[in-house]
């Protein structure tokens, strides 16, 4: 009989690559994880895994056996929903962790509305970026995320999440207020293949937004100075740093003393953010009511 709680071993060691890794995920030792995959292993009658220098990975047969996890590890969450809504679980806490935008822009609300509407579900608020939120949430550290589409992010159809759309928002130019575009009313990205640029760092979601924004419009930015804190992005756009493409929402009740903000010519790079939970939870007493409430926050209602 395979133990769910090592199926769950087994997704973290796949989605993180390393023993170590996925340790620290799960707040194990490396050894324990270690000895469960081994156990799993005699479980099966199979090898599941290899080391090697760059890591761990599955072999045929844990590719196999992952993909039933998905499906297993799904169903026990639907399980674990329907028992609760059976016992009229309306009281408890859920986690969200959100970026700090996504934060302002839904969860804040959200949170406000639920206090009105289901007083019994506290929500435990995490400051994440787009990109950790996901891992913090197959890692069972979160009930909640939301994050940001992204180059590598779990598309909208894998097997270990429900998605839900939450908003698009485009990304404005921020120029310096003597920079030679300042008095357009519109910025064209490819006018600005020479200045150098002020962005977030490689792995932010944001990082890839501006990346591919350039690429479309034929060049590479020149990254000259990184931070994943707008507020710093715009103070260095200020002083004549750089110029930078930052998101809409970031931007409200920023001093904007030193900078002009314009919209970008054409197709405008855009944000895209959506809610995830692991799936088969979607159905949860306690977390339906708080994706309820995120997609009416995000609509403006």
């Amino acid at each position: 009989m395979i133990e769910a709680r090592r199926l769950h071993i087994l997704r973290a060691v796949a989605d993180h690559r390393t023993v170590t890794a996925a340790a620290a995920a799960l707040y194990l030792t490396p050894s324990a994880v270690s000895q469960q995959l081994t156990s799993l292993e005699q479980e099966t009658g199979h090898r599941l895994v290899e080391r090697g220098a760059k890591g761990v990975r599955l072999t045929p047969a844990g590719e196999i056996l992952l993909s039933h996890t998905n499906a297993v590890l799904a169903q026990l969450e639907r399980a674990e929903a329907e028992l609760a809504a059976y016992g009229k679980g309306e009281a408890g806490t859920v986690t969200v962790a959100a970026f700090a935008t996504g934060i302002a822009q839904v969860v804040a609300p959200a949170l406000a509305r639920l206090g009105r509407s289901a007083p019994g579900i506290g929500i435990r608020v995490r400051d994440a970026e787009g990109d950790a939120s996901l891992r913090m949430l197959l890692d069972r550290q979160v009930d909640v995320a939301v994050a940001v589409e992204y180059r590598g992010a779990p598309p909208a159809d894998d097997p270990r999440l429900t998605h839900l759309p939450l908003y698009a928002e485009p990304f404005d130019a921020v120029v310096p207020l003597g920079h030679r575009l300042a008095d357009d009313a519109e910025v064209p990205l490819a006018e600005l293949s020479k200045d150098p640029w002020i962005g977030p760092y490689p792995g932010n979601p944001c990082h890839d937004v501006v990346v591919l924004a350039c690429e479309s419009a034929g060049f590479q930015p020149r990254l000259e100075h990184s931070s994943d804190d707008f507020r710093a992005v715009v103070a260095l756009a200020s002083a004549d740093a750089g110029v930078a493409l930052v998101p809409r929402s970031a931007l409200r009740g920023m001093d904007l003393t030193g900078v002009v903000v314009r919209p970008v010519d054409g197709v405008a790079p855009t944000r895209r953010v959506f809610a995830a939970v692991r799936r088969g939870a979607e159905a949860h007493p306690l977390i339906r009511p708080v994706l309820e409430a995120l997609g009416q926050a995000a609509a403006g209602g």
